[in-house]
Protein backbone atom coordinates (compact mmCIF):
# COMPACT_ATOMS: atom_id res chain seq x y z
CA UNK A 1 0.00 0.00 0.00
CA UNK A 2 2.95 2.57 0.75
CA UNK A 3 4.78 1.66 -2.38
CA UNK A 4 1.91 2.27 -4.40
CA UNK A 5 1.19 5.98 -2.54
CA UNK A 6 4.66 7.19 -2.85
CA UNK A 7 4.45 5.67 -6.99
CA UNK A 8 1.38 8.48 -7.00
CA UNK A 9 2.99 10.87 -5.26
CA UNK A 10 5.73 10.52 -7.51
CA UNK A 11 4.30 10.30 -10.82
CA UNK A 12 2.03 12.92 -10.49
CA UNK A 13 3.93 15.83 -10.19
CA UNK A 14 5.70 14.12 -13.45
CA UNK A 15 2.73 13.88 -15.35
CA UNK A 16 2.19 17.51 -14.52
CA UNK A 17 5.24 18.63 -15.53
CA UNK A 18 4.68 16.68 -18.79
CA UNK A 19 1.00 17.86 -19.41
CA UNK A 20 2.52 21.75 -19.06
CA UNK A 21 5.22 21.11 -21.11
CA UNK A 22 3.36 20.00 -23.70
CA UNK A 23 0.57 22.98 -23.25
CA UNK A 24 3.77 25.33 -23.46
CA UNK A 25 4.69 23.49 -26.83
CA UNK A 26 1.24 23.81 -28.36
CA UNK A 27 1.13 27.61 -27.50
CA UNK A 28 4.37 28.34 -28.46
CA UNK A 29 3.37 26.47 -32.26
CA UNK A 30 0.49 28.71 -32.27
CA UNK A 31 2.13 31.99 -31.73
CA UNK A 32 4.87 31.49 -34.61
CA UNK A 33 2.04 30.13 -36.57
CA UNK A 34 0.67 33.18 -36.13
CA UNK A 35 3.93 34.90 -36.84
CA UNK A 36 4.26 32.49 -39.91
CA UNK A 37 0.61 34.18 -41.45
CA UNK A 38 1.34 37.53 -40.90
CA UNK A 39 4.52 37.47 -42.66
CA UNK A 40 2.61 35.81 -45.27
CA UNK A 41 -0.08 37.41 -45.96
CA UNK A 42 2.76 40.62 -45.93
CA UNK A 43 4.14 39.07 -48.73
CA UNK A 44 0.91 38.73 -50.74
CA UNK A 45 -0.24 42.42 -50.25
CA UNK A 46 3.23 43.30 -51.19
CA UNK A 47 2.43 41.20 -54.60
CA UNK A 48 -0.91 43.42 -54.93
CA UNK A 49 0.98 46.34 -55.41
CA UNK A 50 2.87 45.15 -58.01
CA UNK A 51 0.46 43.03 -60.06
CA UNK A 52 -1.93 45.65 -61.34
CA UNK A 53 0.62 48.29 -62.08
CA UNK A 54 2.63 46.10 -64.17
CA UNK A 55 -0.13 43.89 -65.96
CA UNK A 56 -0.85 47.97 -67.33
CA UNK A 57 2.47 48.23 -68.34
CA UNK A 58 2.36 45.15 -70.39
CA UNK A 59 -0.37 46.39 -71.99
CA UNK A 60 -3.57 44.69 -69.64
CA UNK A 61 -7.31 46.25 -69.92
CA UNK A 62 -9.96 45.62 -67.42
CA UNK A 63 -10.84 42.03 -69.67
CA UNK A 64 -7.57 40.54 -69.26
CA UNK A 65 -6.54 41.28 -65.92
CA UNK A 66 -10.24 39.62 -64.87
CA UNK A 67 -8.49 36.64 -66.74
CA UNK A 68 -5.19 36.78 -65.23
CA UNK A 69 -7.63 37.01 -61.60
CA UNK A 70 -9.12 34.06 -63.03
CA UNK A 71 -6.60 32.05 -63.64
CA UNK A 72 -5.28 32.29 -59.67
CA UNK A 73 -8.48 31.45 -58.83
CA UNK A 74 -8.90 28.35 -61.10
CA UNK A 75 -5.81 26.72 -60.01
CA UNK A 76 -6.37 27.61 -56.16
CA UNK A 77 -10.32 25.68 -56.89
CA UNK A 78 -8.39 22.49 -57.12
CA UNK A 79 -5.27 22.68 -55.33
CA UNK A 80 -7.02 23.83 -52.22
CA UNK A 81 -8.24 20.75 -51.19
CA UNK A 82 -5.35 18.02 -52.43
CA UNK A 83 -3.54 20.91 -50.69
CA UNK A 84 -5.47 20.36 -47.64
CA UNK A 85 -5.53 16.57 -47.71
CA UNK A 86 -1.69 16.61 -48.43
CA UNK A 87 -1.46 18.64 -44.94
CA UNK A 88 -3.53 15.89 -43.08
CA UNK A 89 -1.80 13.02 -44.62
CA UNK A 90 2.39 14.45 -44.25
CA UNK A 91 2.09 17.12 -41.21
CA UNK A 92 1.97 20.81 -41.13
CA UNK A 93 5.72 20.96 -41.47
CA UNK A 94 5.72 19.62 -45.05
CA UNK A 95 2.57 21.46 -46.29
CA UNK A 96 3.95 24.81 -44.94
CA UNK A 97 7.16 24.04 -46.62
CA UNK A 98 5.79 23.32 -49.66
CA UNK A 99 3.64 26.46 -49.49
CA UNK A 100 6.71 28.41 -48.65
CA UNK A 101 8.51 27.15 -51.57
CA UNK A 102 5.77 27.85 -53.96
CA UNK A 103 6.20 31.44 -52.49
CA UNK A 104 9.26 31.98 -53.55
CA UNK A 105 8.98 30.85 -57.03
CA UNK A 106 5.90 32.98 -57.97
CA UNK A 107 8.44 35.75 -56.72
CA UNK A 108 11.33 35.09 -58.81
CA UNK A 109 8.60 34.80 -61.66
CA UNK A 110 7.13 37.99 -60.99
CA UNK A 111 10.31 39.43 -61.08
CA UNK A 112 11.80 38.21 -64.04
CA UNK A 113 8.03 38.99 -65.88
CA UNK A 114 8.64 40.75 -69.00
CA UNK A 115 5.94 39.60 -71.47
CA UNK A 116 1.47 39.15 -70.91
CA UNK A 117 2.41 35.22 -71.10
CA UNK A 118 4.98 35.37 -68.04
CA UNK A 119 2.51 37.29 -66.30
CA UNK A 120 0.39 34.30 -66.51
CA UNK A 121 2.94 31.53 -66.23
CA UNK A 122 4.25 33.60 -62.46
CA UNK A 123 0.83 32.51 -61.49
CA UNK A 124 1.31 28.59 -61.95
CA UNK A 125 2.79 27.91 -58.07
CA UNK A 126 -0.45 29.42 -56.68
CA UNK A 127 -2.11 25.73 -56.89
CA UNK A 128 0.05 25.04 -53.66
CA UNK A 129 0.08 28.50 -52.60
CA UNK A 130 -1.91 27.98 -49.13
CA UNK A 131 -0.07 28.83 -46.17
CA UNK A 132 -2.82 30.43 -44.26
CA UNK A 133 -5.19 27.15 -44.75
CA UNK A 134 -2.24 25.40 -43.22
CA UNK A 135 -1.89 27.58 -40.30
CA UNK A 136 -5.68 27.46 -39.51
CA UNK A 137 -5.29 23.94 -40.15
CA UNK A 138 -2.56 23.50 -36.95
CA UNK A 139 -5.01 26.26 -34.61
CA UNK A 140 -7.48 24.36 -35.03
CA UNK A 141 -5.36 20.94 -34.31
CA UNK A 142 -3.62 22.19 -31.24
CA UNK A 143 -6.77 24.70 -29.54
CA UNK A 144 -9.88 23.34 -27.65
CA UNK A 145 -13.30 23.18 -29.64
CA UNK A 146 -14.47 25.87 -27.07
CA UNK A 147 -11.57 27.93 -28.13
CA UNK A 148 -11.60 27.32 -31.96
CA UNK A 149 -13.06 30.54 -33.04
CA UNK A 150 -10.78 32.48 -31.03
CA UNK A 151 -8.14 30.99 -32.00
CA UNK A 152 -9.38 31.36 -35.98
CA UNK A 153 -9.60 35.09 -35.11
CA UNK A 154 -6.58 35.69 -33.95
CA UNK A 155 -5.35 34.61 -37.63
CA UNK A 156 -7.69 37.66 -39.02
CA UNK A 157 -5.39 40.23 -36.54
CA UNK A 158 -2.76 38.38 -38.43
CA UNK A 159 -3.91 39.59 -41.95
CA UNK A 160 -4.36 42.90 -40.67
CA UNK A 161 -1.24 43.18 -39.81
CA UNK A 162 0.07 41.93 -43.07
CA UNK A 163 -2.28 43.87 -44.71
CA UNK A 164 -1.32 47.23 -43.33
CA UNK A 165 3.10 45.90 -43.63
CA UNK A 166 2.54 44.40 -47.04
CA UNK A 167 0.52 47.51 -48.26
CA UNK A 168 2.47 50.41 -47.23
CA UNK A 169 6.06 48.72 -48.17
CA UNK A 170 4.90 47.44 -51.01
CA UNK A 171 3.80 50.52 -52.03
CA UNK A 172 6.85 52.42 -51.37
CA UNK A 173 8.57 49.88 -52.98
CA UNK A 174 6.91 49.81 -56.07
CA UNK A 175 7.28 53.65 -56.39
CA UNK A 176 10.87 54.03 -55.13
CA UNK A 177 12.69 50.82 -56.85
CA UNK A 178 10.17 49.37 -58.99
CA UNK A 179 8.23 46.10 -59.87
CA UNK A 180 10.81 43.64 -59.98
CA UNK A 181 12.47 45.22 -56.89
CA UNK A 182 9.28 44.61 -54.88
CA UNK A 183 9.13 41.12 -55.87
CA UNK A 184 12.74 39.95 -55.37
CA UNK A 185 12.16 40.99 -52.07
CA UNK A 186 8.67 39.00 -52.09
CA UNK A 187 11.27 36.24 -52.76
CA UNK A 188 13.70 36.82 -49.65
CA UNK A 189 10.73 36.84 -47.76
CA UNK A 190 9.28 34.13 -48.20
CA UNK A 191 12.71 32.41 -47.82
CA UNK A 192 12.47 34.12 -44.30
CA UNK A 193 9.20 31.98 -43.87
CA UNK A 194 10.37 29.11 -44.87
CA UNK A 195 13.14 29.29 -42.65
CA UNK A 196 10.67 29.63 -39.77
CA UNK A 197 8.43 26.54 -40.70
CA UNK A 198 11.37 24.24 -40.79
CA UNK A 199 12.65 25.55 -37.45
CA UNK A 200 9.52 25.69 -35.45
CA UNK A 201 7.06 23.88 -37.00
CA UNK A 202 6.37 20.46 -36.04
CA UNK A 203 6.19 17.24 -38.17
CA UNK A 204 2.56 16.66 -37.62
CA UNK A 205 -0.07 18.83 -35.22
CA UNK A 206 -2.42 15.94 -35.06
CA UNK A 207 -3.44 13.59 -32.65
CA UNK A 208 -1.41 10.46 -32.76
CA UNK A 209 -3.62 7.18 -32.65
CA UNK A 210 -1.93 3.53 -33.00
CA UNK A 211 -2.22 2.16 -36.58
CA UNK A 212 0.05 -0.01 -38.53
CA UNK A 213 2.26 0.51 -41.56
CA UNK A 214 -0.40 -1.21 -43.92
CA UNK A 215 -2.95 1.45 -43.05
CA UNK A 216 -0.23 4.09 -42.74
CA UNK A 217 0.97 3.35 -46.64
CA UNK A 218 -2.70 3.18 -47.78
CA UNK A 219 -3.43 6.91 -45.93
CA UNK A 220 -0.09 7.96 -47.99
CA UNK A 221 -1.77 6.61 -51.46
CA UNK A 222 -5.08 8.71 -50.39
CA UNK A 223 -4.18 11.87 -51.08
CA UNK A 224 -5.31 12.47 -54.58
CA UNK A 225 -8.20 10.10 -53.80
CA UNK A 226 -11.27 12.70 -54.46
CA UNK A 227 -13.39 10.22 -52.38
CA UNK A 228 -11.64 11.09 -49.39
CA UNK A 229 -11.91 14.63 -49.68
CA UNK A 230 -15.85 14.25 -51.31
CA UNK A 231 -16.94 12.45 -48.04
CA UNK A 232 -16.73 15.11 -45.80
CA UNK A 233 -19.50 16.75 -47.41
CA UNK A 234 -21.79 13.39 -45.77
CA UNK A 235 -21.00 14.74 -42.46
CA UNK A 236 -24.29 16.93 -41.02
CA UNK A 237 -24.47 20.25 -41.39
CA UNK A 238 -21.64 20.66 -43.52
CA UNK A 239 -23.59 20.87 -47.10
CA UNK A 240 -25.96 23.49 -45.95
CA UNK A 241 -22.96 25.87 -44.14
CA UNK A 242 -21.56 25.29 -47.49
CA UNK A 243 -24.25 26.67 -49.67
CA UNK A 244 -24.60 29.01 -47.20
CA UNK A 245 -20.95 30.16 -47.36
CA UNK A 246 -20.49 30.19 -51.46
CA UNK A 247 -23.77 31.84 -52.31
CA UNK A 248 -23.48 34.86 -49.27
CA UNK A 249 -20.05 35.32 -49.71
CA UNK A 250 -20.67 35.43 -53.70
CA UNK A 251 -20.91 39.38 -54.03
CA UNK A 252 -18.64 40.26 -51.69
CA UNK A 253 -16.05 38.07 -53.15
CA UNK A 254 -16.86 39.81 -56.63
CA UNK A 255 -16.52 43.34 -55.09
CA UNK A 256 -12.81 42.20 -53.46
CA UNK A 257 -11.40 40.83 -56.70
CA UNK A 258 -12.42 43.85 -58.27
CA UNK A 259 -11.28 46.33 -55.86
CA UNK A 260 -7.94 46.82 -57.59
CA UNK A 261 -9.78 47.80 -60.60
CA UNK A 262 -12.14 50.27 -58.49
CA UNK A 263 -9.49 51.98 -56.96
CA UNK A 264 -7.66 52.58 -60.31
CA UNK A 265 -10.31 53.55 -62.59
CA UNK A 266 -12.98 54.45 -60.59
CA UNK A 267 -11.18 56.27 -57.18
CA UNK A 268 -8.31 57.07 -59.58
CA UNK A 269 -5.71 56.77 -57.24
CA UNK A 270 -2.52 56.29 -57.51
CA UNK A 271 0.15 53.55 -56.09
CA UNK A 272 1.22 55.15 -52.76
CA UNK A 273 -2.58 56.23 -52.29
CA UNK A 274 -3.74 52.60 -52.92
CA UNK A 275 -1.22 51.60 -50.21
CA UNK A 276 -2.47 54.23 -47.51
CA UNK A 277 -6.34 52.76 -48.58
CA UNK A 278 -4.68 48.91 -47.95
CA UNK A 279 -3.15 50.25 -44.45
CA UNK A 280 -6.54 51.54 -43.20
CA UNK A 281 -8.02 47.90 -44.42
CA UNK A 282 -5.12 46.54 -42.18
CA UNK A 283 -6.08 48.92 -39.25
CA UNK A 284 -9.62 48.04 -39.06
CA UNK A 285 -8.65 44.12 -39.76
CA UNK A 286 -6.90 44.08 -36.87
CA UNK A 287 -9.16 46.50 -33.96
CA UNK A 288 -11.94 43.88 -35.21
CA UNK A 289 -10.37 40.99 -35.38
CA UNK A 290 -8.10 42.04 -32.19
CA UNK A 291 -10.66 43.35 -29.87
CA UNK A 292 -14.22 42.31 -31.01
CA UNK A 293 -14.69 38.94 -32.42
CA UNK A 294 -12.74 37.38 -29.25
CA UNK A 295 -15.43 38.88 -27.54
CA UNK A 296 -18.31 37.83 -29.47
CA UNK A 297 -17.74 34.37 -29.62
CA UNK A 298 -17.62 34.30 -26.06
CA UNK A 299 -20.87 35.71 -25.67
CA UNK A 300 -23.16 34.63 -28.34
CA UNK A 301 -23.71 31.59 -30.00
CA UNK A 302 -22.46 30.40 -33.72
CA UNK A 303 -25.48 30.90 -35.61
CA UNK A 304 -26.60 34.29 -33.93
CA UNK A 305 -23.38 35.32 -34.95
CA UNK A 306 -23.53 34.03 -38.46
CA UNK A 307 -27.42 35.50 -39.22
CA UNK A 308 -25.72 38.96 -37.82
CA UNK A 309 -23.04 38.69 -40.85
CA UNK A 310 -24.57 38.25 -43.17
CA UNK A 311 -27.62 41.22 -41.80
CA UNK A 312 -24.51 43.35 -41.60
CA UNK A 313 -23.39 42.73 -45.32
CA UNK A 314 -26.93 43.01 -46.50
CA UNK A 315 -26.70 46.92 -45.30
CA UNK A 316 -23.06 47.17 -46.63
CA UNK A 317 -23.96 46.57 -49.88
CA UNK A 318 -26.79 49.02 -50.13
CA UNK A 319 -24.12 51.63 -48.83
CA UNK A 320 -22.14 50.34 -51.57
CA UNK A 321 -24.46 51.13 -54.39
CA UNK A 322 -24.95 54.43 -53.53
CA UNK A 323 -21.22 55.44 -52.68
CA UNK A 324 -19.51 57.99 -54.93
CA UNK A 325 -16.28 58.50 -53.39
CA UNK A 326 -13.39 57.37 -51.49
CA UNK A 327 -14.39 58.80 -48.03
CA UNK A 328 -17.93 57.27 -48.10
CA UNK A 329 -16.34 53.69 -49.04
CA UNK A 330 -13.81 54.43 -46.23
CA UNK A 331 -17.18 54.87 -44.31
CA UNK A 332 -18.27 51.36 -45.33
CA UNK A 333 -14.75 49.53 -44.51
CA UNK A 334 -15.45 49.02 -40.35
CA UNK A 335 -18.85 47.09 -40.97
CA UNK A 336 -18.12 45.41 -44.03
CA UNK A 337 -14.33 44.13 -42.14
CA UNK A 338 -16.69 43.27 -39.28
CA UNK A 339 -19.16 41.25 -41.40
CA UNK A 340 -16.58 39.57 -43.47
CA UNK A 341 -14.41 38.39 -40.48
CA UNK A 342 -17.65 37.40 -37.99
CA UNK A 343 -18.82 35.05 -42.02
CA UNK A 344 -15.46 33.49 -42.46
CA UNK A 345 -14.51 32.86 -38.99
CA UNK A 346 -17.48 31.29 -37.83
CA UNK A 347 -18.64 29.65 -41.01
CA UNK A 348 -14.46 28.21 -40.82
CA UNK A 349 -15.24 27.15 -37.14
CA UNK A 350 -18.45 25.24 -37.79
CA UNK A 351 -17.20 23.57 -40.50
CA UNK A 352 -14.00 21.97 -38.89
CA UNK A 353 -16.27 21.04 -35.87
CA UNK A 354 -18.54 19.05 -38.20
CA UNK A 355 -15.81 17.03 -39.26
CA UNK A 356 -13.35 14.24 -37.45
CA UNK A 357 -9.78 15.90 -36.45
CA UNK A 358 -7.56 14.21 -38.54
CA UNK A 359 -9.79 15.76 -41.63
CA UNK A 360 -9.12 19.35 -40.19
CA UNK A 361 -6.57 20.00 -42.98
CA UNK A 362 -9.12 18.88 -46.05
CA UNK A 363 -11.99 20.57 -44.61
CA UNK A 364 -10.04 24.49 -44.48
CA UNK A 365 -9.14 22.82 -47.93
CA UNK A 366 -12.17 23.12 -49.30
CA UNK A 367 -13.14 26.21 -46.87
CA UNK A 368 -10.01 27.74 -49.37
CA UNK A 369 -11.61 26.42 -52.47
CA UNK A 370 -14.46 27.91 -51.68
CA UNK A 371 -12.55 31.81 -52.19
CA UNK A 372 -10.70 30.56 -54.98
CA UNK A 373 -14.38 29.61 -56.55
CA UNK A 374 -15.76 33.22 -55.67
CA UNK A 375 -12.31 34.80 -57.35
CA UNK A 376 -12.64 32.44 -60.24
CA UNK A 377 -16.27 33.31 -61.11
CA UNK A 378 -15.74 36.85 -59.34
CA UNK A 379 -14.03 38.49 -62.00
CA UNK A 380 -15.99 37.55 -65.17
CA UNK A 381 -19.30 38.55 -63.00
CA UNK A 382 -17.98 41.56 -61.81
CA UNK A 383 -16.01 42.45 -64.97
CA UNK A 384 -19.43 42.67 -66.77
CA UNK A 385 -20.90 44.36 -63.97
CA UNK A 386 -19.07 47.07 -63.84
CA UNK A 387 -18.24 47.73 -67.32
CA UNK A 388 -22.23 47.63 -68.13
CA UNK A 389 -23.75 48.74 -65.21
CA UNK A 390 -21.13 50.54 -62.93
CA UNK A 391 -19.96 49.92 -59.07
CA UNK A 392 -23.88 50.34 -57.82
CA UNK A 393 -24.46 46.82 -59.37
CA UNK A 394 -21.94 45.09 -57.61
CA UNK A 395 -23.30 46.53 -54.08
CA UNK A 396 -27.16 46.24 -55.34
CA UNK A 397 -26.14 42.53 -55.77
CA UNK A 398 -24.76 41.96 -52.48
CA UNK A 399 -27.62 43.77 -50.63
CA UNK A 400 -30.03 41.16 -52.57
CA UNK A 401 -28.27 38.38 -52.59
CA UNK A 402 -27.59 38.70 -48.70
CA UNK A 403 -31.08 39.73 -47.66
CA UNK A 404 -32.23 36.30 -49.54
CA UNK A 405 -29.89 34.30 -47.43
CA UNK A 406 -31.02 35.96 -43.70
CA UNK A 407 -34.67 35.46 -44.63
CA UNK A 408 -33.61 32.06 -45.38
CA UNK A 409 -32.02 31.11 -42.59
CA UNK A 410 -34.35 33.43 -39.99
CA UNK A 411 -37.08 30.94 -41.27
CA UNK A 412 -35.36 28.09 -40.45
CA UNK A 413 -34.46 29.01 -37.27
CA UNK A 414 -37.58 29.86 -36.68
CA UNK A 415 -39.09 26.41 -37.97
CA UNK A 416 -36.70 24.66 -36.07
CA UNK A 417 -38.03 26.47 -32.29
CA UNK A 418 -41.58 25.08 -33.43
CA UNK A 419 -40.29 21.32 -33.72
CA UNK A 420 -38.58 21.72 -30.36
CA UNK A 421 -41.87 22.83 -28.96
CA UNK A 422 -44.12 20.61 -30.25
Amino acid sequence: MTARVETSDVTSPVSYKANAATHLKKKTTIYVVYVIAALDITWMFLQFSITPFLARKLGFDTLWFGYLQTTVGVMQLFGGPLFGRFADVLGARAAMSLACTANIVFFILLAIADSPVMLFVHKLPTIVMHVLPASQMVVSDLSDPEKRADGLSKLGLCFGIGMIAGSTIGGHLVKSYGERFAACSGAAGSAFSLLLVLSFIPRTTKVQSPASKTDSDTKSKSIFDVGQITRLMKFPGVTPTFVVKIVSGLPSGIFQVMFSIITLDFFKLTPEQNGYIMAYFGIAQMVVQGGVIGRLTSRYSESSLLLLSIGISAFVGLAQAHMQNVFQFCLTVVPMILSLSIFNVITDSLLTKSVPPSDTGTMLGLCASVQSLLRTVGPTIGGFLYVNYGIFSIGFLQFIVNSFVLAYLLKRRLNKKDGYKE
